[in-house]
């Protein structure tokens, strides 16, 4: 298979030289993606939402519980975390979860739950709290498959399977009918962007994401494909699909999008976000960086700012090599925010 990779893969990378060219490969670019991700067959209908409680954090966070409605017959979970003052002029940044977290609860930083405590200490999964108490607005979603949103709320009573997700069992419905788990999370982040700009409470023309590993991924996806995200941040998620996705090839059902790795290389992807701002971070021990280590990381960090450079904007992109294993690093929170919302204002082509 990794012979087979190095014959059929990444077939689709820019090859041209002008931002022209560029821009004229975007926009198939994007095209081919929403075809693999099967988001032609996802179904639009009513937006209803339901806030069901509102709660005041310890550090005076007010933490609201809603539930919206994504696709006719399916609804998304999700905790918006609003400091003091947060009004219309509030930027607002999406944290969607990665796994081992029980969804949006350690990213929203909910420690009622020994367990979900464990993994927020863990792996400083609670980058929505954190966001947060830096003065912005933060919604942390469940994504389809964790938190509230199992498919069989029966495997919850297992604290491993409770803490994960229920990617497979997505996977198995979703892959026959031409839909992979990508397509389904990307469609629900975008949706839960439409809800944003209808409530109209907080400032979307300056609308974020921010994920860390399976958030990560979702985060780039989101930001590759829809422009209404105006910076990204990806942890933990950055890397070359033969190291970390074939040569490891255990990782969860939601990181395989069938053929995209015949066209497209996870550095491809994240040169769609350009020239928006974009922070990637990555840990030198982290084993998901695959047998090579970090130098995986940088190789498809370098795809990317190559077309950061070419349209005239190589600042705007940053990457952070950390210490440590797989884990989410805040200790520049408040540097790399600044960067991101002040470089978001003048990243418009």
């Amino acid at each position: 298979m990794l012979r087979k990779y190095d014959r059929y893969a990444r077939q689709d990378a820019f090859r041209g030289s002008t931002p022209e060219e560029f821009r004229q490969w975007r926009e198939d670019t994007r095209s081919l993606l929403h075809s693999l991700l099967g988001t032609c067959k996802m179904e639009r209908g009513i937006q209803d939402a339901r806030r069901m409680e509102t709660v005041f954090t310890e550090e005076g966070i007010r933490r609201e519980h809603w539930r919206i409605q994504v696709e006719p017959e399916v609804w998304m979970t999700l905790f918006l975390l609003a400091p003091a003052g947060a009004g219309k002029d509030t930027p607002v940044i999406l944290c969607p979860p990665g796994h081992n977290g029980a969804g949006k609860y350690s990213v929203a930083g909910v420690r009622d739950y020994p367990p979900i405590t464990e993994k927020i200490d863990h792996y400083h999964y609670d980058y929505g709290l954190q966001l947060a108490k830096q003065g912005c607005v933060t919604v942390c979603p469940d994504c389809r498959g964790f938190g509230e949103r199992r498919e069989d709320p029966e495997d919850a009573r297992r604290l491993p399977e409770g803490l994960k997700g229920d990617c497979y069992r997505l996977a198995h419905m979703g892959e026959p009918l031409g839909i992979p788990v990508l397509g389904m999370l990307t469609w629900d982040l975008a949706r839960l962007i439409d809800w944003l700009e209808e409530d109209r409470r907080f400032n979307t023309d300056r609308l974020g994401a921010v994920g860390f590993s399976g958030g990560g991924m979702q985060t780039l996806w989101l930001a590759a494909l829809d422009d209404r995200v105006k910076f990204a941040a990806i942890s933990g998620y950055m890397y070359g699909y033969r190291d970390a996705l074939l040569t490891l090839n255990n990782n969860c059902s939601c990181n395989y999008v069938p053929h995209l790795w015949e066209h497209l290389d996870m550095g491809d992807i994240a040169s769609l976000i350009a020239p928006r701002p974009l922070w990637v971070q990555s840990c030198r021990e982290d084993r998901l960086n695959g047998p090579r280590g970090v130098v995986n990381a940088q190789e498809q960090v370098a795809i990317a700012a190559e077309a950061y450079r070419l349209l005239g904007a190589p600042e705007n992109l940053r990457h952070q090599i950390c210490p440590g294993t797989h884990q989410w690093h805040e200790e520049d929170l408040a540097e790399y925010l600044t960067f991101l919302l002040e470089h978001s204002i003048n990243s418009k082509e």
